[in-house]
């Protein structure tokens, strides 16, 4: 069942690349979506595709690369739009 979850990640999460390898991991797990730092610190991503496949993604955000500090992890789940195409970094 494809659903959609956005995912706000907090703590040491901006200039570790906790971006990129969000981006890599979507991709490895065929999820679509994108990932972005927010001016309040954190990151945000929104991934979408099988719901057990954006587990594993939520999994590995609360991990991040071995340069992060994840202090937190909230998910927002929501039903699939089907808009989005490829996983990308937003630069906004």
């Amino acid at each position: 069942m494809k659903r959609r979850a956005r995912v706000l990640i907090g703590g040491q999460v901006q200039g570790v690349f906790f971006r990129a390898h969000t981006q890599r991991k979507a991709r490895e797990l065929g999820l679509t979506g994108w990932v972005r730092n927010r001016p309040d610190g954190c990151v945000e991503a929104v991934f979408e595709g099988e719901e057990e496949a954006i587990q594993q993604a939520i999994a590995w955000c609360h991990r991040g690369p071995s340069e992060a500090r994840v202090e937190r992890v909230e998910v927002e789940w929501q039903d699939s739009q089907g808009d989005l195409e490829g996983f990308y970094i937003r630069r906004e």
